[in-house]
């Protein structure tokens, strides 16, 4: 067995096979370069692959080598880093990436990843290509704002805005569709979404970002590949310390957590006097609201792994239940 790291860019993957010598080789990270990297790699014999969980970028050579037959992990980029800490790597280049994550896989053995169904690469895409029409509507809304001098620019940017509005639609249509044709995904939305604070496009999101949570053993899985995970900082013995997040996940999610939390703090009973409790301790009020995004995707974990609509009376029901015992 050999152990092969990937250091995933945009554009190209920088690969190391953690063999003497540690030979590298750079692909690009296309389809035709992923179709060079798996003949490489076949010239290795049985090899286990890894690469970080970088989002779009490595989804693609993921799959490829998935659907190769290869042995892949897919790994948080939060713990790559603490391994790096703990190996005293004080260089960061593409090559010594790829030579520590071959190394991470070789003494760590991570999980072997699990590819996603068909249904769920089909609303990953429809997803992120919504995403991306919203992008581009902002930026021609940004220009409008900018008023520009000529009235013949002016129009054909509120005709591109327009169309761009009903592009939008029509994805959030086949979205919802997608989700309503396929009786899995359509469960999972409707646990979600019975969580006061995640609404529809929260779902969507977590669906296609993080796939079934099902998939996870653990809620602390969830939360480090989305970058909530509380990273603190202490100095000596002082008793005072920081604490902020890893911000190494999916940072698309954190962003589509932040209003959710801001509106469960105010409607979901659980979450509001979670929220107050912490305010009560002088935490920071952003530093609640990043509490109360960790918060939802622990409901949201325990919905899916229950398969039982959020209850607000849980704990209550439960501490009642054992008084009366």
């Amino acid at each position: 067995m050999e152990y092969v790291g990937i250091d995933v860019a945009k554009d190209q993957l920088q690969v190391c096979v953690l063999t003497p010598g540690r030979p590298q080789r750079r692909f690009e990270n296309r389809e035709n370069g992923w179709r060079a990297l798996t003949k490489w790699l076949k010239t290795w014999g049985e090899v286990w692959v890894a690469l970080e969980a970088t989002g779009t970028y490595g989804d693609g050579v993921s799959d490829w080598l998935d659907q190769a037959g290869q042995r892949v992990s897919v790994v948080n980029p939060a713990r790559i880093h603490a391994y790096a800490q703990s190996q005293l790597k004080r260089h960061k280049t593409d090559a010594v990436d790829a030579e520590l994550i071959a190394d991470f896989c070789r003494t760590q053995q991570p999980p072997l990843w699990t590819a996603p169904s068909a249904a769920e690469r089909e609303l990953r895409a429809l997803v992120r290509h919504r995403d991306d029409l919203k992008g581009l509507r902002q930026a021609e809304k940004n220009r409008l704002e900018a008023q520009p001098p000529s009235a013949t620019v002016v129009r054909h940017l509120h005709a591109l805005v327009e169309l761009l509005e009903r592009q939008i639609a029509e994805a959030e249509a086949q979205i919802r569709h997608h989700i309503d044709r396929h009786p899995d995904l359509k469960a999972q939305h409707d646990l979600l979404t019975s969580i006061p604070g995640i609404g529809d496009q929260t779902s969507f999101q977590l669906l296609a970002e993080l796939g079934d949570l099902r998939r996870f053993t653990d809620v602390r899985q969830v939360v480090a590949l989305v970058g909530l995970n509380p990273q603190q900082r202490q100095s000596g013995r002082s008793l005072h310390y920081t604490a902020g997040i890893a911000r190494m996940g999916r940072s698309s999610l954190r962003a589509a957590l932040y209003l959710p939390a801001v509106v469960a703090k105010r409607h979901n009973p659980r979450l509001r006097a979670f929220a107050d409790r912490l305010a009560a301790q002088g935490l920071a009020p952003k530093a609640v609201i990043v509490a109360v995004m960790r918060k939802l995707l622990h409901l949201a974990y325990g919905v899916i792994h229950s398969n039982r609509p959020f209850d607000p009376q849980y704990g209550q029901t439960a501490a009642a239940s054992a008084a009366t015992a």
